[in-house]
């Protein structure tokens, strides 16, 4: 079953594995010493984001390590765009509003 990428980013803890494996690939029982939880929960986390494809699992010898899948953050990051060029342009108003403003007061 493929779940949608949102579902993957919609759990704090979900969030803190990305990060994690942002910077390395891990195995299930060294992700798990990051948090206050046992590694079973950890490990479903860890199901969610492979059936979201937003990480991989591979075998070494005993071990399995996961790593990130970064291409599939492009979606998150269109779906994010959009409302990147909203801001931008909020922002841009507000700078102009406040150099009125203080304009305005000397």
């Amino acid at each position: 079953m493929r779940r949608d990428i949102f579902q993957a980013i919609a759990d704090p803890t979900r969030r803190a594995i990305i990060a994690l494996l942002a910077l390395q690939a891990m195995t299930p029982n060294a992700l798990a010493e990051n948090f206050d939880t046992t590694r079973q929960a950890v490990s479903k986390h860890l199901r969610v984001l492979t059936e979201c494809e937003l990480v991989k699992q591979e075998q070494h010898g005993r071990e399995i390590y996961y790593s990130l899948q970064l291409e599939r953050l492009k979606e998150i990051d269109q779906w994010l765009s959009h409302y990147r060029t909203l801001w931008e342009t909020r922002f841009t108003q507000l700078d102009q509003v406040l150099s009125t403003l203080k304009q305005q007061e000397k």
